[in-house]
């Protein structure tokens, strides 16, 4: 047993170690933690519950395992955007720096990774790595199209999105289900809410006043991103003004509020809440398919009544 006896030594030392050294770990992670977010994730728990009927134990630790992957998917994609601001507070890295910051976000997917493990389902490991991966694609694509200035059409748009925004959403859902009687198939769903929810911040951060508090004004100009309404209005634009706005990535308000005319004579803001209104009736046909979900229903009420309050008069 002498070598048990020093190796069990040897993790309490390091145990012993990381919890004093865990709180400094874990500090950025913590910050971010604190901000008011949108809080739609625990609620589309519960709701997609309504169909699977999991455990309440599985609830909770699916829960914590994608809020923990949504806020270090945050600190990371920050770093990556040049972020300032996020929830009208500044970003993790300026207050931490980009080394710790980094080295925590992955901290913490590294930790998910093990409370999914602990599930005990080799499928729900499965699961974590695909849709993990899926994650990193779509937010590279986003990245290399932005980086290199190239405008994706919008079919290359939502397929992305589908991949990023989509894979936090596919994550929790299959996770329950790994666990649940009901085998029913909700990717098609899943992912259109992915689609809904996406396009429509894409449209919030260029058209709603209340964003601009939280944010900085238009952000999505300032950091070059081809968003749903921009990648409209570039593939319509009779020149190449927009374009080149964009990739001058504008700080000053005038330049941005000159780019959001631009997209408003293009037909771009009402072409994208013509798309989400279709969005949102495949959306209710998906969900009558699979049945009544007042939960869902109302998550889906209130996305599309933001859809109607963020619009200019």
């Amino acid at each position: 047993g002498e070598d048990g006896g020093e190796a069990g030594r040897l993790l309490r030392t390091m145990s012993g170690m990381t919890k004093r050294e865990e709180e400094v770990l874990f500090e950025p992670f913590t910050y971010i933690g604190q901000l008011p977010g949108k809080g739609i994730r625990p609620k589309l728990i519960a709701a997609f519950n309504e169909w699977l009927r999991v455990d309440p134990t599985i609830i909770k630790a699916v829960s914590e395992i994608t809020q923990k992957l949504h806020n270090a998917s945050l600190m990371i994609d920050d770093i990556e955007d040049n972020s300032r601001l996020r929830r009208g507070t500044p970003v993790a890295h300026l207050v931490f720096g980009i080394p710790q910051t980094l080295n925590t976000a992955n901290y913490v997917y590294f930790q998910a990774l093990s409370e999914v493990h602990a599930l005990g389902s080799p499928e729900a490991v499965q699961v974590f790595i695909r849709e993990m991966l899926n994650l990193h694609r779509g937010q590279g694509l986003d990245i290399y199209w932005r980086d290199s200035n190239i405008c994706p059409s919008e079919e290359d748009y939502c397929h992305m999105v589908q991949q990023k925004t989509g894979g936090l959403f596919r994550l929790s859902v299959l996770l329950m289900q790994c666990f649940s009687e009901n085998k029913a198939d909700f990717i098609p769903l899943v992912n259109d809410l992915g689609l809904f929810y996406q396009v429509l911040d894409d449209y919030q951060n260029l058209q709603s006043d209340e964003y601009h508090t939280n944010k900085s004004y238009c952000e999505d100009l300032t950091e070059g991103k081809y968003s749903f309404p921009i990648v409209h209005a570039i593939s319509h634009a009779k020149d190449n003004a927009l374009a080149n706005i964009l990739r001058q990535r504008p700080t000053d308000n005038d330049v941005k509020r000159f780019a959001v005319d631009l997209m408003e004579k293009q037909g771009s803001f009402s072409y994208t809440k013509q798309f989400l209104k279709g969005v949102e009736g495949r959306l209710r046909i998906h969900m009558q398919a699979l049945g009544d979900n007042e939960l869902l229903s109302a998550i889906l009420g209130e996305l599309s009544k933001a859809l109607e309050g963020s619009s200019k008069p």
